[in-house]
């Protein structure tokens, strides 16, 4: 028994907190149970007083023990908190069998600002990210820690292996609330200087080192890899390399030992690995057991594999299950495209004598799956059925794992949605009952466009407004709560754009129905055009209204998807009627300044389109066309003798002459010319009014046959990091022909090459062939060339192919020209160019990018080659 009014300490330390006892003129005894009768809380602390005696675990009126568990659990519990960093409980007073206690606790202090020095902005954020360091997160040693050790290997799987972070905190006037200076010194790279091998004796040092994808030796010539030293991908290369082993027979390869030296004088290290090989091996005999549905010959015709050739575990998993190509022709795919996706096929080693291996490929094919509930997830704004139309995978039809990759592709090409986030998901797969569900997971992402740009060209101020609606719905057109912001969901498209300056004005309005009639996937479409430009002096730099061209088009057609030779190829036709009016507009695009041509055409292409997965970037596939164009020959019911106006058009001069400019400002010659009614003039004036009056016969209704051809393929060459590199190449041809060789090749319709490709104003049929590294239009006659043909060949990388923004790298190789017929035709005589560029997609912009191109070769007329040009791209892909 302790006397009254002697103070008595009770400490010790629990769990690194500190516990007290503390009793002034009370009688403790100890081990003895009390009644709590009471908590204060004491100290620095924000939270109210209840709130932290809830975290005790203590309540008011319970039997306590001093010392005992629950003053010890009460103490464990506010450390496990993590909020406090000195906790103490004290007896305040006693009063009979009742006890008062006090607990002091010093709160830690709460994160206010973070700084970061010797660090970029861009990479702060990412830490920041990472480590959830905001304001109001506690700061303890804990955090400081975690946050000092993952900036460090943060920086060392870069290859900073002298990272030195150092983090200080300070505290405000209250002790609340700290500031987090984070000072990083990253150090310079360490790079690797050599790679040494040991106990190779049958594959060469190169070919080992190759087999080290991510893992390079420090080269002056080395762009695509780095030469820094990151520890997981070396490890993933060591793999790589008994990989190779097993791919040229030695199936026991193993990595003896390994190590890494760093040389810190040099700031570079060196790797040593140490090689088991073993012995080679051949394939022996290879048996299929369990197989009753494909017989031998069958499944051998997909393996490909013979007796007697040099073993490679890694074909032979290829063979039986690709994983690194989805489409891959392995005999897993083989199964499951026809229904069997319960199937197992696993080779198994049975037999090894010498150097031969004999292999038992035992398949179990279990029963035939089929679909069972197919279902979608993720269209807010798409219609259920525009995307279940697109479906490839259909209740009750047997499993097809080809079709769920064609389906991954087709709903990629609708563009409503991220085709990087398409998921298929296989639930409820019951091999008794033979049926499997299929939830399809989409995300959304904006599908309509908005083009507006402003700039100075051909002699004045250029504005264009286009809108794309590509996921528009034309039946709740008139339905006001459809309006969010458009009516949207039926798959439909509509686009509308205007374009003006001072001397000019284009309205265009399209519609696309993919669907007609809801059934079959037939397309219906049609646009209408109107462009009225005025006769513009380039040198006053100003417009003349009373001198205009006017041109009105309109278009309707249809698609049809086909089923031969597959389900790749569709078939478009399509009409079209342009009226081309002239008022006193004398330029020399006719001869005839007054008066109409017309041009009623109809146009069938020919398509086969595989390209996949990702519409914005493919990464395989190809898409080949073939178009006619063409109007009425006219000229064999018409009755008019082209040969005739032919020599009439001619005005050859009888005698040599130089024209000059006389005292009205009018052009005469000194010779003379033939006129239409065959005697001579020297009335150049007249005689251009003649020609007029032929052209104006000539072109009263257009006639012309137009051939295209085009062929773009994608293939992937390799992985650089995470991401391929695809390969684009592209070959294209076109020819502009007459049926009457008298009437000749018509002024519309050409083809002018050269530049960045944008179409500009011009409704006249016109086609612009980019070809970049030369100005626009620059490539062909000023008339445009009647033939032309194109190659070109790029390297595409992505950055990043998220669904707000696809961004991805290209370097190019160009070709191409044009010509006036085939006289001058010449395949090789192109002009060439190389480059550099980079695009950008946005859902809500389209495509955006740059192009640095450099021109080998002079533009037509000149001895200069055309060097380095800037091309700008605006809603294109190349």
């Amino acid at each position: 028994m302790f006397k009254r009014r002697l103070v008595f300490l009770f400490a010790f330390v629990l769990l690194g907190g500190m516990f007290q006892l503390h009793a002034q003129e009370t009688q403790l005894e100890k081990g003895k149970e009390y009644i709590l009768a009471g908590i204060e809380v004491t100290g620095k602390v924000s939270y109210n007083e209840q709130t932290v005696i809830t975290f005790t675990g203590l309540q008011v009126g319970s039997t306590i023990r001093i010392p005992g568990d629950e003053i010890s659990n009460a103490v464990k519990k506010l450390w496990k908190l993590g909020l406090f960093n000195d906790v103490n409980f004290y007896v305040k007073k006693i009063e009979g069998e009742s006890i008062f206690l006090e607990l002091n606790l010093y709160e830690l202090p709460k994160l206010n600002e973070v700084k970061f020095k010797g660090l970029r902005k861009g990479k702060t954020e990412d830490i920041l990210k990472a480590t959830e360091l905001k304001k109001g997160k506690v700061v303890n040693e804990n955090l400081i820690t975690n946050t000092k050790n993952y900036i460090e290997n943060k920086f060392k799987k870069d290859g900073y292996f002298n990272t030195k972070v150092t983090i200080n905190t300070l505290a405000d006037s209250t002790d609340t609330e700290v500031d987090m200076v984070i000072f990083v010194d990253r150090g310079s790279k360490v790079k690797i200087r050599k790679i040494n091998f040991t106990g190779n004796n049958e594959l060469t040092v190169k070919k080992l080192k190759r087999s080290f994808k991510n893992t390079k030796e420090k080269k002056i010539y080395r762009i695509f890899k780095s030469s820094k030293f990151i520890k997981d991908k070396y490890n993933e290369d060591l793999n790589s390399l008994v990989e190779k082993y097993k791919e040229n027979g030695f199936r026991d390869a193993r990595v003896v030992s390994e190590n890494v030296n760093y040389d810190p004088k040099k700031n570079k290290i060196d790797i040593n690995v140490n090689v088991e090989e073993g012995k080679k091996y051949y394939f022996g005999d290879i048996r299929f057991l369990g197989n009753t549905v494909y017989n031998d010959q069958v499944l051998n015709s997909i393996l490909r594999i013979k007796k007697g050739e040099v073993y490679n575990g890694v074909l032979l998993q290829k063979r039986i299950a690709d994983n690194s190509s989805p489409d891959s022709e392995d005999i897993t795919n083989l199964y499951q495209n026809n229904g069997y996706l319960f199937s197992n096929i696993n080779p198994v080693e049975i037999k090894t004598e010498n150097d031969t291996i004999d292999f038992e490929i035992r398949i179990t094919e279990g029963p035939i799956a089929y679909f069972n509930n197919v279902t979608v997830k993720g269209n807010d704004k798409t219609n259920d059925k525009v995307i279940y139309r697109e479906l490839k995978t259909r209740p009750g039809e047997k499993w097809n794992k080809e079709l769920v990759i064609r389906t991954i592709r087709e709903l990629g090409q609708l563009g409503f949605f991220d085709a990087e986030a398409i998921r298929p998901e296989p639930k409820n797969a019951d091999p008794a009952a033979g049926t499997v569900d299929l939830e399809w997971s989409v995300v959304e992402k904006g599908s309509s466009q908005v083009e507006l740009q402003g700039g100075y060209g051909a002699g004045g101020f250029i504005g264009t407004l286009g809108l794309s609606f590509n996921n528009f719905s034309l039946k709740n057109i008139f339905k006001k709560e459809a309006y969010k912001p458009l009516p949207m969901g039926d798959g439909q498209k509509m686009a509308l754009r205007l374009q003006g300056s001072s001397y000019f004005q284009v309205y265009s309005l399209s519609f696309t129905e993919p669907w007609l009639g809801g059934k079959k996937p037939i397309s219906f479409f049609t646009s209408l055009s109107h462009s009225k430009q005025f006769l513009y002096n380039y040198s006053s730099r100003r417009t003349t209204r009373d001198q205009s061209f006017n041109i009105s088009s309109i278009t309707i057609g249809y698609a049809k998807r086909l089923t031969v030779p597959d389900d790749y190829f569709s078939l478009s036709n399509s009409v079209s009627f342009q009226y081309y009016d002239l008022n006193n507009y004398n330029t020399g695009l006719f001869t005839f300044g007054d008066g109409a041509a017309r041009n009623l055409s109809f146009t069938t292409s020919l398509t086969r389109d595989n390209r996949g997965l990702n519409p914005i970037f493919p990464t395989y596939g190809s898409n080949i066309s073939l178009s006619a164009k063409f109007s009425l020959p006219y000229s064999l019911w018409n009755g008019v003798d082209y040969g005739r106006l032919a020599e009439k058009e001619e005005y050859k001069l009888k005698n040599t002459g130089n024209p000059y400019t006389n005292s009205n400002g009018e052009y005469v010659y000194t010779g003379a010319y033939i006129t239409s009614t065959g005697s001579p003039t020297s009335d150049y004036t007249q005689a251009t009014a003649d020609q007029a009056k032929v052209d104006q016969e000539k072109f009263k209704w257009l006639e012309f046959y137009k051939i295209k051809f085009s062929t773009d393929s994608y293939m992937k060459l390799l992985k650089i990091g995470k991401q391929p590199l695809v390969m684009r190449t592209r070959a294209e041809f076109g020819f502009l022909g007459a049926y009457n060789k008298d009437r000749g090749v018509i002024p519309f319709e050409r083809f002018f090459v050269g530049g960045d490709g944008l179409a500009n104003y011009s409704l006249d049929g016109r086609e612009i062939i980019q070809l970049r590294g030369y100005p626009n239009n620059s490539l062909s006659s000023s008339d445009g060339g009647a033939i032309y043909n194109k190659f070109s060949l790029e390297l595409r990388y992505p950055i990043t192919l998220k669904q707000s923004a696809s961004i991805y790298a290209l370097s190019f190789l160009e070709a191409g020209s044009a010509y006036n017929n085939f006289k001058t035709f010449d395949p090789f005589k192109i002009q060439r160019s190389a480059g550099l560029g980079l695009r950008v997609f946005m859902p809500a912009f389209g495509l955006l990018g740059i192009d640095f191109a450099h021109g080998f070769d002079p533009i037509p007329g000149d001895t200069v080659k055309s060097g380095w040009q800037t091309h700008f791209i605006i809603g294109q892909q190349f």
